[in-house]
């Protein structure tokens, strides 16, 4: 399954594929994986800037992505249950094959022409 993170007028962000033993999975399962392996990812790597798909409590906001204190490892857990949060919220939407998910229990028929696009909104200032 190709993942794709999207701005709201379109321009491509970032990319990643991810691999399923099953042919169906739920948004959540999606969630889960994703989360995971970008901190994984990130942990192994130790880039300047964690690119995921929710701030880090303990990071800052830079350009391209989240700036970590030097050294500091990510708990996938915790990032997992930020991701679940802002879904629910509404302050990340995600696309597959066109149809934006609105449920954490729908499922997602995965094979290799599928791809999930995530947006992520940010408040207004002031609103």
């Amino acid at each position: 399954l190709t993942v794709r993170d999207e701005t709201t007028t379109g321009q491509p962000t970032g990319e990643l594929t991810l691999d399923f033993l099953t042919e169906r999975i739920t948004v959540r399962e999606l969630i889960r994986s994703r989360v995971y392996q970008e901190v994984k990812d990130f942990n192994t790597r130790r880039p300047g800037l964690y690119r995921g798909l929710v701030q880090p409590r303990e990071a800052d906001a830079a350009p391209g992505g989240y700036r970590l204190r030097s050294g500091q490892e990510l708990d996938w857990k915790k990032q997992f249950e930020a991701a679940l949060a802002a879904f629910q919220r509404g302050r990340i939407l995600l696309l597959v094959g066109g149809q934006q998910a609105d449920s954490l229990d729908q499922e997602i028929v995965v094979g290799p022409d599928v791809e999930a696009t995530f947006l992520k909104l940010v408040p207004l200032v002031g609103g």
